[in-house]
This record gives C-alpha cells, sequence and structure tokens, in this order.
C-alpha cells in the first residue's frame, strides 16, 4: 500500500510538526528526575501530591514553550496539503491536549484538526502504549491498517507497529530505527513531495 491510499494519519507533534525546543534534561533536572527515566513515567510513580505539584511545573514550562511554537520545515504545507484532500488528522502528543491545541494554532494549522482528534498525556496512555491510535481508529471507525503514524522518534514508531498503523519517521537525516519504519523522510517538506511524485510506495 502506498501513502497516498492512506486516508487517516496521526502525528506526533513536538518536533515532528514543530521545531523541537524542549530541553528533556534541563526538565529532568527541574524536576530532580533521574537523567535515565522517562519524565512521564517517573512522574506516574510518585506520590499523588508530589507528582501533581511536578505536573504543574511541567505543564507551565511547556504552556511557555507551545506560545512560542515554530513549524517544522514544510509542516504546514504537508498538513494543508493532506486536509485538502480531505484525509482524516489526529495528533496523538506526550504533552498535554491543551497545549497541543496552543501549539497547532501557533503554527497556523488548528483549523486542520478536530478538537477530538487531539488527543494528549491525559486521554491516552504515553506512547509507546499504542492505546491513543487504537482510541482514534475506534472513533474514526477503520482498522489500524489503514492509518499512518508520523514521528520524529522512536516512541512514535514503536507506537504504531504496537498499534498496528503504518509509520513514517521524520526530521531526521538518517533512519536508526529501520525495523520500526516504513517510510523514512529528512523532513515534512520530502514527505509531501514523496506523496506528490508517487514515491512513497
Amino acid at each position: 500500500m502506498s501513502l497516498s491510499q492512506l486516508r487517516h494519519w496521526v502525528f506526533d507533534m513536538d518536533g515532528t510538526l514543530t521545531i523541537a525546543v524542549h530541553d528533556f534534561p534541563a526538565i529532568k533536572r527541574a524536576l530532580d528526575i533521574p537523567q535515565e527515566d522517562d519524565i512521564l513515567s517517573h512522574l506516574a510513580a510518585l506520590p499523588a501530591d508530589v507528582a501533581a505539584q511536578k505536573h504543574a511545573w511541567l505543564l507551565e514550562h511547556e504552556r511557555e514553550l507551545a506560545v512560542a511554537s515554530k513549524p517544522a520545515p514544510g509542516a504546514v504545507e504537508l498538513v494543508r496539503e493532506l486536509a485538502v484532500r480531505g484525509y482524516r488528522l489526529g495528533i496523538l502528543t506526550r504533552n498535554a491536549r491543551e497545549l497541543a491545541h496552543v501549539t497547532l494554532e501557533a503554527i497556523g494549522i488548528a483549523d486542520c484538526f478536530n478538537v477530538e482528534d487531539v488527543l494528549g498525556r491525559d486521554e491516552a496512555l504515553p506512547k509507546p502504549d499504542p492505546g491513543g491510535l487504537l482510541k482514534l481508529a475506534q472513533a474514526w471507525n477503520v482498522e489500524p491498517s489503514q492509518m499512518v503514524m508520523v514521528g520524529d522518534y522512536q516512541f512514535d514508531l514503536a507506537c504504531g507497529k504496537a498499534a498496528g498503523t503504518h509509520t513514517v519517521l521524520v526530521n531526521l537525516p538518517e533512519n536508526p530505527w529501520p525495523e520500526l519504519t516504513d517510510w523514512h523522510a529528512s523532513d515534512c517538506g520530502v514527505l509531501r513531495e514523496m506523496l506528490q511524485q508517487g514515491r512513497d510506495t
């Protein structure tokens, strides 16, 4: 199956549709999280009151980043083209849903996504858990095999594979996870060209 035949696209957000700005080592230092730990997994294991305080700090920090978001190269044009084609578009992010909307507004493509098709860390277990993709598949009444997950990191690809969707890696010059990747494009502009020129089989 070619990419152009897949009419249900789900995007990671930070680093995929936006230029990555999160300084994860600094965030971990600020929240007293060991550098080798995943932030959301670490917070989930803390006592509720401690976790709530740290989540509040994280939300405000991420809000500042969301307002200042810049689109990744080719991302706006890709999303607009998919929307014009009538494809169904969703977001699956480890960020908070409300901040995903702020980010999409900041980069000028919020109108391409239905509010209910934007899932954050409170609507589904964080990637690489496939729950968010399966939730969208159910809402859209499609099989996961009719969907594609687009992201810039291993978690995005592993999530797609676990859910049974196709996967696209973007915004990396090389592909360090070939076993998880169906298509690889150096940026969203190249991915759009692949679609237009039929180089997506």
